[in-house]
């Protein structure tokens, strides 16, 4: 899967799952934890679905904001671990 298509399927849920986005129209470079978009149980739901929808293993020690702050973030680590 191509990243531009991994972002497409992460911003797809993000919108989907999270009132909040839609109502601030995030895009890809939206900063979803430093603006309330996602809290911590927000990450596991997305965590959750990167598991299963992309078939990848996700540590404890890679939930940080650097992975996890924005759909382009959240996209390049799945890509990273594809």
């Amino acid at each position: 899967m191509k990243n531009g298509d991994v972002q497409q399927h992460v911003l797809a849920f993000v919108l989907k799952r999270f009132p909040l986005a839609r109502r601030r129209n995030v895009n890809e470079s939206y900063e979803l934890l430093d603006n309330g978009i996602i809290d911590s149980l927000g990450v596991l739901d997305l965590v959750s679905m990167l598991q299963k929808d992309f078939k990848i293993a996700i540590e404890d020690d890679e939930l940080t904001p650097d992975n996890f702050n924005s759909v382009a973030r959240i996209a390049a680590f799945v890509d990273a671990k594809l």
